[in-house]
């Protein structure tokens, strides 16, 4: 197994590096708050063709493995993007998968933005669901009692409704699926309904890892520059023991969850057995790495960390709310220890 960067996802990561650098700063991050929207930031990256780049190029795609989409999803999170970067790509390359070709050609030019319920519902039962991404799509997928479902409002403009206030200022918004307006197809029935939508959930996993593993660097990076010009009791807090101790327990950890996601990236463009069980440990792992990362460079700030006018609060509070669209990762970890070891459930 090499999880080292091809030429090519080393030219995609420094091309969109570039790019974010530019027009993705701390600034533009706040100026999209609480909404977590920046249009003029999504129609650059569809310029780039980041919302086509993992779909079919029959359908209009540039064809990229989940391993590329890695390399970007990491770099959006590098800088806090303020765009349905995940959300898109999965719900693009379920729309492929289903043979929904129409669909899919409006999301690679950017017609369209499509999103993902995270969770099987029963539109009968729970008309209204949490979706991330909510506000701003214009198409929401979910698997209504073992069909895969597609519904679909009327273009308009972005966001389309306000929010739900959240920690991280994401675009989530409640979806009313039982809502006459709506333009329901159904894309697939049956077993392989099911199997798409549980890789698709999976794919999410791993892209908002890579999403987190991308935040938690540039966090580190925050907490290092500060601690190398701050000084207490006549001394930059860098040269603390306790401080250097903790810089490098963050440091290894993210090493290790930048690595874990590639691999489970690696497993599942292979079709690999257990690549639900390793998308399962990389979100749980870079969820916590992360978080613990930015805790850390935060308390490195001592009461300014806290203070909207530093840029860690922003990648603190990120790093909380990104994993928790998906739920409590206490019971994400429990799924994929289950799935890991069943025969030992009673």
């Amino acid at each position: 197994m090499d999880l080292s960067l091809s030429e090519e996802q080393l030219a995609l990561r420094g091309a969109y590096s570039t790019l974010l650098s530019a027009h993705c700063t701390a600034a533009d991050v706040r100026a999209s708050e609480p909404a977590g929207f920046d249009s003029d930031l999504w129609s650059r990256t569809v310029d780039m063709g980041l919302t086509g780049m993992g779909l079919p190029e029959n359908m209009g795609g540039g064809g990229a493995s989940l391993e590329d989409l890695v390399v970007v999803a990491q770099e959006c999170g590098a800088h806090l993007a303020p765009v349905p970067f995940v959300e898109s790509l999965v719900a693009g390359r379920l729309m492929a998968a289903a043979g929904a070709k129409e669909l899919a050609e409006a999301v690679a030019d950017g017609t369209l933005v499509p999103t993902v319920v995270l969770h099987p519902v029963a539109v009968e039962k729970e008309t209204r669901v949490l979706v991330p991404a909510g506000a701003v799509a214009e198409v929401v997928l979910a698997l209504d009692r073992g069909d895969l479902v597609a519904f679909e409002r009327l273009p308009d403009e972005r966001p389309h409704t306000q929010p739900v206030p959240n920690f991280g200022c994401q675009p989530m918004a409640e979806w009313d699926l039982a809502d006459p307006s709506l333009r329901k197809t159904l894309l697939i029935s049956g077993s392989a309904a099911g199997a798409m939508y549980e890789r698709a959930v999976d794919e999410w996993r791993v892209l908002t890892a890579a999403a987190l593993n991308g935040l938690r660097g540039t966090a580190l990076e925050i907490g290092l520059s500060y601690i190398k010009n701050r000084k207490a009791f006549g001394t930059l807090i860098g040269a603390f023991q306790a401080v250097q101790h903790r810089l490098a327990d963050v440091a290894v950890a993210g090493e290790g969850a930048e690595l874990l996601t590639f691999e489970a990236a690696w497993a599942a463009d292979r079709g690999e057995p257990d690549a639900a069980i390793l998308a399962g440990y990389a979100l749980s792992f870079s969820a916590r790495t992360a978080f613990m990362t930015c805790r850390e460079a935060l308390q490195f700030h001592g009461g300014y960390g806290v203070t909207l006018e530093y840029d860690i609060q922003l990648y603190f509070r990120r790093a909380k709310a990104w994993p928790l669209a998906l739920g409590d990762l206490a019971l994400e970890e429990q799924r994929a220890a289950v799935m890991s070891f069943p025969a030992s459930q009673s």
